[in-house]
């Protein structure tokens, strides 16, 4: 049985009661992504860009939001960053130790930077920031793993979770006839 604190967040975050039950069935990598997928799709029609993000604390969302970039005409409103600042609301602390972050989409530098600021022990994305370049968003070619490498972070990254899911994304968002790109 899902908890009931989750299936009161999604209620909150307007997913479907039977596709919630459906992905909490899940395995743990898996639904919590699906919960982002789902956010992206959300942001999708409401005329933002193909990327989602949640915020899990020991087996507990915390936060789950989509791009905001257009909404709130704010080039730094993307999912991770919205999501980590619900997410140090909600738990009252800058320190979100413990925490992963689930990315439709590899987290860009900043977001990556943040990801790293805020402690989040670990991140788990989608699609590549090569898939997000290749459809012609404004990304710098650096990888997650380079930016933990050459610059020492601890957190743990995970890649390639859900990628024809998480690529659908951006399928789904090319055919958005109010689409618009950074």
């Amino acid at each position: 049985m899902p908890d009931c604190r989750i299936l009161c967040t999604m209620r909150r975050n307007s997913i479907r009661e039977e596709e919630l039950l459906t992905i909490m069935k899940e395995t743990t990598c898996e639904k919590w992504m699906r919960l982002a997928i789902n956010k992206a799709k959300e942001g999708i029609l409401d005329g933002q860009t193909p990327f989602g993000a949640c915020i899990i604390k020991n087996n507990r969302l915390i936060s789950c939001v989509h791009n905001h970039v257009w909404k709130n005409t704010d080039i730094t409103a993307h999912a991770e960053i919205i999501a980590i600042r619900e997410a140090c609301k909600i738990l009252n602390t800058v320190d979100l130790s413990g925490c992963t972050i689930y990315s439709t989409c590899e987290p860009c530098p900043m977001c990556f930077s943040a990801c790293h600021w805020a402690r989040i022990a670990k991140i788990v994305y989608g699609a590549s920031i090569k898939d997000a370049l290749a459809i012609g968003f404004n990304e710098l070619s650096i990888s997650n793993e380079a930016m933990k490498k050459n610059g020492g972070s601890p957190v743990e990254i995970k890649g390639n979770v859900l990628p024809k899911e998480n690529i659908a994304l951006f399928a789904l968002w090319l055919k958005q006839q109010n689409r618009r790109i950074y």
